[in-house]
């Protein structure tokens, strides 16, 4: 029987194997270029070296880039002992990238011995090819899974990044944005979905949920009534609403996070600006009704200040659950 360490190195050389041959490293050349993976790589270390405010927005700055100075551009003995590469193998790519006119090199001010490597014009347009076409390839490769799974697999991805000894992902950017139109739809097709999932409550709470929707936009006070969409890295993850009972009182509905997408403090941010623009609009009370069973959710409840205030059984959903009334005053 493997040892659990076994097995994970197994799974390791299965995903590897899995994976050279989905994206194509078995081939030839890279992208259907005229560069090998290898030659690729440097190019790309190259011209990313000498490119470090493009580099750092598009967040690819090389592996280079922690340890020499951005604005001078590697030297080739920086290039073979990052990419672990032989320097005559490497001698070889940079002859042949100088003979196609795409890189040049020029001594080092500070020790003329050394010689720092740049891209020409030609050289740039051939690396602008190579990362257009490998964006491509990627979201072709990603281009079967549904939106709701795409920050699952970028946290995996990161977690598997910062394991394996990479350097650390940046963190994904979360937005919180005003609702658009077709988002209410959005927000009740995935919250029904994720609790028949996570609780197996039935159609009826879809019915609930819609409900729910239709007012708040038949209703809709602006000014008065709120909903937010929680992006990571551009894409929905999450949402709540705000929406005015009378003067005093407005209600805290339809709070939820994708699978994928927690762990970010998500949930947090749109309860605390759920409270935020609820004292802002001049509310006394925020109340919401929740059930015992969603257990994540009523943490972050007490954790911004909310009193459980009644409890009542019910059957609802296909369960036979507990609702809660809880209040903040504001």
């Amino acid at each position: 029987m493997l040892s659990a360490r076994e097995a994970l190195v197994s799974q390791i050389r299965g995903f590897n194997r899995s994976y050279t041959r989905t994206i194509g490293l078995l081939e030839e050349t890279l992208t259907r270029s005229p560069f090998t993976l290898t030659e690729a790589r440097v190019l790309f270390e190259i011209g990313h070296r000498n490119s470090p405010v493009d580099a750092r927005a598009s967040g690819e700055l090389g592996f280079l880039a922690d340890t020499f100075h951005l604005d001078e551009g590697p030297a080739a003995s920086e290039i073979a002992t990052d990419l672990r590469l032989d320097p005559a193998y490497l001698t070889r790519i940079l002859k042949k990238f100088a003979a196609a006119g795409l890189t040049e090199a020029r001594a080092d001010d500070a020790d003329r011995r050394r010689r720092i490597l740049s891209l020409t014009k030609a050289g740039e347009k051939a690396l602008a090819g190579l990362q257009a076409a490998a964006d491509q390839d990627i979201e072709a490769l990603v281009g079967a899974l549904p939106d709701e799974k795409l920050p699952e697999l970028g946290k995996s991805l990161r977690v598997m990044t910062e394991l394996l000894g990479g350097a650390a992902a940046e963190a994904p950017q979360i937005v919180l944005r005003p609702h658009r139109v077709g988002d209410v739809g959005w927000v009740i097709h995935r919250q029904a979905y994720l609790y028949a999932q996570e609780y197996g409550w039935s159609i009826e709470f879809e019915a609930l949920l819609a409900e729910i929707g239709a007012n708040f936009i038949r209703d809709f006070k602006p000014g008065r009534d709120f909903c937010w969409i929680a992006e990571l890295d551009a894409l929905p993850v999450g949402a709540v609403f705000l929406v005015h009972e009378n003067d005093a009182t407005a209600k805290l509905r339809m709070l939820h996070v994708e699978e994928g997408a927690r762990g970010h403090g998500i949930g947090a941010r749109l309860v605390d600006e759920c409270v935020r623009q609820a004292r802002e609009c001049g509310y006394e009370r925020l109340v919401l009704w929740t059930n015992d069973v969603l257990g994540a959710a009523r943490k972050l409840y007490e954790r911004a200040g909310f009193k459980l205030v009644a409890e009542e059984k019910h059957h609802s959903f296909g369960k036979d659950l507990v609702g809660q009334t809880w209040e903040l005053v504001l």
